[in-house]
């Protein structure tokens, strides 16, 4: 016993107590979605603190011989344990007021709802502490155990903190208007009810304008609810800037909006504001939903089914493997819909699923900060049907057998949605986002992830032939660039229902002239033949510079395939720009096709007989330390050098997009080479710059260092760029040279998080750099290495076909909801996947 005490004594006194900043993983696995909920419960290392599933925690503790664990198991109470109205004397759960989770007036984390069970367990033999144990060590090893817990317990584990940070963007600034906003004196006194708007009659929604007491209703919603815009169309005309929702005032405050500052705000002299036209904000009650109850509705929705969800339709269940649905985190469906789509392609499952235990075997000491680990533990999460089973209704009681629900268990992805956002000013956010922009975010990351071994993003990707004829020397112009997207614009005078949406619109004239609600408008019917036809339009360029005639001139621009990728993605672009450079949906029916027979659209290069223009580049843009006149070329004159930007006299800075250049390092190419792309092409944006890579791959200085013309740079320097040097230190720290961190610096705009992505994605280039014994990179390695092959494409024949269904279904995954799809709606789509079939 004295010999067992000592050992456990000697383990124990090793385990830490979680500082203010340690990252704690206590509400999920970090190779799989087990949570304290999951059967087994979560063991968190208490020197890590890094949480482990039963099935993977014997794994880490072989791996890294950590042995103390704290054990936690949450069992959901049953209803009657957990009914607040059941006379337990506990006050009633207070309904959120704020969109932020875990604070108060939010989101209520309902750690309540569940027993926890919690003990320090020892591998490899589990066994347990017991209090006996502790009692007796000594006082120092007891202490330390004792902290380590509560510390553990008390501390916001990850994903909660992340949560929170996330959502908690909902506190209200004091309107720059509310101490001195000009009230009139125009007798105006409001009822206490009996609202309705002065133009159109409305009685809900409405709004009062602060400074003259006018009540009008609020803004029109896509479906035509909410209301008839009557209170902000009297703003465009006043510039009255503060607004009251009426049915919200009560004794602690109301919505207040601010059209000027476009913006929900705070108003501390709201009760003397409203005082001025009679209303007593102290006797006043609330008769609708604020603002943010009415987000935080649509967040908490389940089972809605709207018309893209089959509203009406009873929907038969499915589970299994392939057939599971994801946790909506908070507006993520657009993440949760492009990664149950891109799961369904066997590229990504062999990838990321079919080698999962070796990517977990090689998975780094904090897997949470991993992207192959994350995005395989998603995979294998959606494939696995693991956590396609029904979950558990909250208000049954456990002791009760119920019918099976159409919510899943499903999987949580909140480690993958943290590590794939991270830096990014959208995607860290619980914002909701654009689906498309997500999709390239993801596909950007899986290349920059994937540079040596399978990538699973080939399957998406393909080059664009670009023809380009100038209109004056009928010379033309031949370039490639890659994509993964075909976008298609909606070409709303091609509506087949045009008469239809005419009259309705004469119909919405009429009733706002009369202040009556509008009638529902129709949804255009737009086929999906003219949305391609448009795609294969020629594009006319009016400001084209042509090396034919040495300066610019109108060209057309055709778009054609130069391969067809293994999985085509087609995105309807439904979004547009209203007169008032407002962003809006645009509401439409396509006629989306199963089969597409692309192979008319196929490019087919120069034609006979066809010359082409000139391969010189037009002027590169220079930044002058000493402002001169223009440097003489072989087109200019003395008294008229105006097609040369000013030059440098004694020293020349090339002025580089870095953004455009770190897009082109994170393809694979070279980084001098990006630099000579981005300058030669006179920072006319990726486009240019990947045409120019496409052009001059087999150049023998593709990868040589850019000289500047009258540079004094010697071959193999480079222009002096300057780098955080604390950044240089963190990379440094971590083994690199000095010349290695300041590369990946240079290639990723100076951002560090990228940098340290980038240089781990690049360690074949970074090996074969000659490093001298100071750390200096000997000059000329970086030209003497061959140049790496483009990007790589796959091509066949350009017949594609749908793959949204799993066959023989169709499938609708509604969050935790997964289910046959009775009538596919796929007529309302936004991004379709076409997979490509043999002839």
């Amino acid at each position: 016993m004295a010999e067992v005490s000592e050992i456990l004594m000697s383990v124990l006194s090793t385990v830490r107590v979680p500082r203010p900043g340690d990252r704690v993983h206590k509400d999920e696995c970090a190779l799989s979605f087990a949570s304290p909920e999951s059967e087994g419960g979560l063991y968190v290392c208490m020197n890590s603190f890094l949480g482990f599933g039963s099935q993977f925690v014997e794994r880490h503790h072989a791996r890294t011989g950590q042995r103390a664990y704290l054990h936690i198991t949450r069992t959901r109470k049953s209803q009657k344990e957990d009914d607040n109205s059941s006379g337990s004397g506990d006050p009633p759960k207070k309904k959120p007021t704020r969109l932020a989770i875990g604070i108060e007036g939010g989101f209520d984390v309902e750690q309540e709802q569940y027993e926890e069970e919690v003990k320090v367990v020892l591998f490899p033999d589990r066994q347990e502490v017991t209090s006996e144990d502790l009692a007796t060590m000594p006082d120092v090893v007891r202490e330390r155990v004792s902290l380590s817990m509560t510390g553990l317990l008390a501390a916001d584990s990850v994903s909660q903190t992340l949560q929170v940070q996330q959502w908690d963007g909902e506190v209200r600034q004091e309107s720059k208007h509310a101490p001195d906003l000009k009230q009139l004196d125009n007798g105006v006194k409001i009822p206490p009810s009996g609202w309705k708007c002065e133009v159109c009659e409305l009685q809900e929604n409405l709004w009062m304008n602060l400074t003259d007491g006018k009540v009008l209703c609020g803004r029109r919603y896509f479906d035509g609810s909410g209301g008839n815009n009557h209170a902000l169309q009297h703003f465009q005309q006043t510039g009255y800037p503060l607004a009251v929702k009426l049915g919200t005032i009560t004794p602690d405050g109301a919505d207040v909006y601010s059209y000027d500052e476009d913006d929900m705000v705070l108003d501390s002299k709201l009760a003397e504001h409203l005082s001025h036209f009679g209303i007593d904000m102290m006797t006043m009650e609330k008769t609708e939903r604020t603002m943010t109850e009415l987000e935080i509705a649509v967040n908490q929705r389940v089972g809605e089914w709207e018309v893209i969800q089959e509203s009406g339709t009873t929907l038969r269940p499915l589970w299994g493997p392939g057939l599971t649905g994801m946790k909506n985190l908070g507006n993520s469906c657009y993440l949760n819909s492009v990664m149950q789509v891109l799961f369904t392609v066997p590229d990504f499952q062999e990838r990321y699923v079919s080698n999962i235990d070796k990517i977990l075997d090689e998975a780094p000491s904090d897997p949470t900060q991993d992207f192959k680990t994350q995005v395989a533990k998603l995979g294998h999460g959606l494939l696995s049907g693991e956590y396609s089973k029904p979950a558990p209704d909250p208000a049954d009681d456990l002791s009760a057998p119920s019918e099976p629900r159409g919510d899943q268990v499903g999987i949580a992805p909140r480690m993958f949605k943290a590590l794939v956002g991270r830096g990014h000013p959208e995607f860290s956010t619980n914002r909701q986002q654009d689906a498309q922009e997500f999709l390239l975010h993801f596909i950007n990351m899986v290349e920059r992830n994937c540079r040596s071994g399978p990538n699973p993003s080939e399957a998406f990707r393909f080059l664009v032939e670009e023809r380009i004829v100038c209109q004056q020397s009928q010379k033309a112009k031949y370039t490639q660039r890659v994509d993964y997207i075909v976008q298609l614009p909606v070409l709303m005078d091609q509506a087949t229902n045009a008469e239809e949406l005419q009259e309705a619109e004469r119909l919405r004239e009429e009733a706002e002239s009369t202040g009556t609600p509008p009638p529902a408008a129709p949804r255009a019917q737009i086929p999906f033949s003219a949305c391609l036809d448009a795609l294969s339009e020629p594009e006319t360029l009016t400001d084209f510079w042509s090396s034919a005639v040495q300066g610019k001139t109108t060209a057309t621009k055709t778009t054609r395939f130069a391969s067809f990728p293994d999985y085509l993605v087609i995105q309807i672009k439904k979004f547009t720009f209203g007169l008032d450079w407002v962003p809006k949906k645009l509401d439409v029916s396509i006629d989306v096709p199963d089969t597409l027979d692309l192979s008319a659209l196929r490019g087919t290069g120069q034609q006979p007989g066809e010359e082409l223009l000139p391969e010189v580049a037009p002027p590169p843009l220079m930044t002058p330390d000493v402002e001169v006149k223009g440097i003489l070329g072989s087109h200019g004159t003395e008294e008229d050098d105006s097609l040369y930007s000013p030059l440098l006299c004694q020293s020349m800075s090339p002025v580089l997009d870095d953004s455009t250049v770190s897009q082109l390092c994170e393809m694979g190419f070279p980084l001098e080479a990006c630099r000579k792309a981005v300058y030669f092409t006179g920072n006319t944006g990726i486009d240019a710059a990947m045409n120019w890579v496409m052009g001059h791959m087999d150049d023998a200085d593709f990868s040589a260092p850019l000289v500047l013309p009258g540079s004094s740079s010697a071959p193999g320097s480079t222009p002096t760029e300057s780098v955080p040097e604390e950044h240089l230190a963190t990379i440094v720290s971590m083994g690199f040279s000095r010349d290695q961190a300041t590369r990946a610096l240079r290639a990723t705009s100076n951002v560090l998080e990228r940098a340290v992505d980038w240089i781990f994605s690049h360690l074949d280039d970074l090996e074969s750099m000659e490093v001298s014994e100071g750390g200096r990179s000997e000059a000329g390695s970086e030209g003497s290495r061959d140049p790496p092959p483009g990007p790589r494409v796959r091509d066949g024949p350009g017949s594609e076909c749908t793959e949204l269904k799993k066959e023989p279904l169709w499938v609708i995954f509604n969050d935790q909801k997964v289910c046959a799809s009775e009538k596919p709606p796929k007529d309302l789509g936004y991004l379709y996947f076409y997979r490509r079939v043999a002839e």
